[in-house]
């Protein structure tokens, strides 16, 4: 990270879409025979001819949010005995993470070997300057260029696109072009996969059919209070008569067709596609049974269905989308409630680029069964939002947890030469989720003695699927475990962009209704000369670039800058005198790459215990600067990198003192002798 201090989902909560349906490159497939999925990068990297014998095998477990200090503590208290073994008879060190510590940054710095400034990715949402509108940052999704319409329906001429926003060649694009082969499961910021001669499957990043991160469904005769205003889900309002429920499952927007919209019937738009299905009450038992196509299952209260299909047809003959789902029977009664998974990607038959190769998709599919293909499965929008309790939503993820075992197993069982990345996801989504019960201190904290050591059965988990690893790898194998980041709590919330605006960077305006406006609505941006968008990123209202800039480039630019680190810093916690802001970090001066400009003018890092509120990344200003986290989601890393350092862990000698996640991207490839590229920016810290 150069400049930097060495030592050491969306997380954002609103679910925003992609920035075209992502149903496109699906149905165009089908009726053009256009490849399936999106324009990737350009073409396979040449390769040389494999190494004589087979290459050396190396199994790169990649956990989310593992934390140092958490495993160090689990090990001492003698209930991680693979990780202890491994630490006794190997190395174990910290690794810095990125700044800001989250999870696409970070990943993307370690599959690029890059810092942002080279991957171009700063946070989970990005901004449009010329529009200020927010997207999210890893990938989008283009529809075509050129449509017929015929009456209400609409064919498209050419294909429609998905493209990897996350710049830079992965480390394993660079092995398989020198004869190494290598599989990639789940690896983070990498949906589209990376095109390669290689096995990968999506992580971070990959939608539900919907082009949302996860849009889970709850389907209830009595709606919770406000249940409009649920973030990341759908409260569908159903009746039951006679003890029989008929709904439907909401998918993608028709793109083939266009009709008179509900609310304004001269503007046309795409119609939901629509699958109903039926669910028959028992008049006294707490058990339903549920129709839905050609599925037919009977779930007591309390109980999961299994993976069911369900497909959607957009248009008859030439194109269904399909999509996977697991029915969650909450309560039968008296009152109805019924959950319903966020629309998975079919790994059978996926509708959207999922896999390198793309036929690698259904053969996992049909050795492992249905799984999630969503980015991060564990449903953590539903517990924050009460759809699910605490214990609800550990069952939910644990089922996560399962089905990852079993494609582990699965891998070691075939694995037989290169490289192979396995992803957790379990230990971020966990943490994020069940901190509070851990820590008397939080302000969400509960008592519940049943997820009082969630946490660390999460980590006993891990630890029993590291004992399968070693003891599937041999003597002759490297086994490396690493995470992107740490974690810490998250007990106050700030609100930067009141900040802004007390500090009178940002004008109002009518400040008589401050608070009551997402998305900027209420800014006067010919009065403002800053604003705050995503979880750490600030920005300059700059003439030229922004939409409305007001703010000179040059020297007025500079001087704004350094004002605001200045006031930054000054930042202090009323309620206990605490340091909001302990880091400071200017893209343009401390990162490298053709991407530094395009990143926020400031990255802020919060002091551990704190993180930008929920409402402030998209452009709210609630009237209090500090607000007590009382969210289920309790712990977090958006903060100062050097709080939430990532864990290395290896059966070899760690070389650097401090090695950071970029250097064990040169380590990686120098395994296979391969040698770093002219962008990467770390040194080789494995011996």
């Amino acid at each position: 990270m150069g400049a930097l201090p060495s030592s050491t989902r969306l997380e954002i909560r609103p679910c925003l879409r992609y920035r075209s349906p992502v149903m496109y490159p699906r149905i165009f497939s089908k009726m053009r025979r256009i490849a399936r999925g999106a324009v990737l990068v350009a073409g396979l990297l040449a390769t040389t001819p494999a190494i004589a014998g087979g290459a050396p095998k190396t199994i790169l477990l990649g956990v989310d949010g593992l934390d140092p200090h958490l495993l160090q503590q689990f090990v001492d208290a003698g209930t991680l005995p693979n990780f202890a073994r491994m630490i006794e008879t190997g190395d174990f060190k910290p690794l810095q993470t990125s700044m800001p510590p989250l999870s696409p940054v970070a990943w993307a710095t370690f599959i690029t070997g890059m810092d942002p400034g080279g991957h171009g990715l700063f946070d989970f949402v990005h901004r449009d300057p010329a529009t200020l509108v927010p997207f999210l940052s890893m990938s989008k999704a283009t529809p075509p260029e050129k449509t017929l319409q015929l009456g209400s329906y609409v064919l498209p001429l050419s294909g429609g696109t998905v493209e990897n926003l996350r710049d830079g060649t992965t480390f394993w694009q660079i092995l398989e072009s020198n004869g190494i082969p290598t599989t990639v499961f789940r690896c983070p910021a990498n949906f589209p996969p990376a095109e390669s001669p290689g096995k990968a499957f999506s992580g971070m990043g990959t939608p539900d059919i919907l082009g949302t991160p996860g849009m889970f469904s709850f389907y209830t005769d009595r709606p919770p209070p406000r249940s409009s205003k649920i973030s990341g889900g759908r409260v569908y309002p159903v009746e039951v008569h006679e003890n029989v429920v008929r709904a439907a499952l909401r998918g993608p927007r028709n793109t083939f067709r266009q009709v008179p919209g509900k609310r304004h019937k001269k503007k046309m738009e795409n119609p939901e596609l629509l699958v109903d299905f039926t669910v028959y009450r028992d008049a006294k038992n707490p058990v339903a049974r549920i129709k839905v196509q050609d599925n037919d299952f009977i779930l007591k209260e309390g109980e999961w269905s299994d993976w069911v299909r369900v497909d959607f047809t957009a248009l008859k003959v030439f194109s269904s989308i399909s999509a996977i789902a697991r029915f969650y029977l909450k309560q039968a009664h008296p009152d109805f409630e019924l959950y319903v998974t966020p629309l998975q990607i079919n790994p059978e038959d996926p509708a959207m680029p999922i896999a390198t190769p793309a036929s690698w998709s259904h053969e996992l599919c049909e050795e492992l069964g249905y799984f999630y293909t969503q980015e991060l499965p564990e449903d953590t929008k539903a517990f924050s939002s009460g759809i699910f309790t605490g214990n609800e939503f550990w069952t939910q993820s644990q089922f996560v947890f399962t089905e990852r075992r079993r494609a582990l197993d699965y891998f070691l069982k075939t694995f037989e030469e290169g490289l192979l990345f396995f992803y957790f996801s379990s230990v971020d989504q966990g943490c994020h989720m069940l901190w509070q019960y851990m820590d008397a201190d939080h302000p969400a904290h509960s008592a519940d003695p049943q997820l009082a050591k969630s946490v660390e059965t999460i980590y006993r988990g891990l630890d029993e699927s590291l004992g399968q690893v070693l003891k599937a790898a041999g003597d002759d194998t490297t086994v490396i475990v690493m995470s992107d980041h740490g974690f810490c709590p998250f007990y106050r919330g700030v609100n930067l962009n009141t900040w802004l605006y007390e500090k009178g960077y940002v004008t109002l305006r009518n400040p008589a209704r401050q608070g009551q406006f997402p998305l900027f609505a209420n800014v006067d941006w010919t009065r403002t000369r800053a604003y705050a968008m995503g979880l750490n990123g600030l920005y300059v209202n700059l003439k030229g670039r922004e939409k409305n800039g007001i703010v000179e480039p040059g020297e007025a630019h500079t001087q704004l800058l350094d004002e605001l680190e200045k006031e930054l810093r000054l930042l202090r916690d009323p309620e206990n005198d605490q340091p909001a802001v302990t880091l400071t970090v200017r893209p343009r001066r401390d990162f490298h790459g053709k991407h530094a400009k395009n990143g926020p003018d400031i990255i802020v890092g919060y002091n551990s215990g704190y993180r930008s509120s929920w409402e402030s990344p998209l452009g709210e200003f609630p009237k209090d600067l500090f607000v007590d986290n009382h969210d289920a989601w309790s712990g977090d890393h958006a903060v100062d990198y050097r709080h939430v350092p990532g864990v290395l862990l290896t059966n070899r000698k760690i070389t650097l003192e401090e090695p950071a996640l970029y250097d064990l991207t040169v380590a990686i490839l120098a395994l296979y002798g391969v040698p770093k590229t002219s962008e990467m920016i770390g040194s080789n810290c494995l011996e």
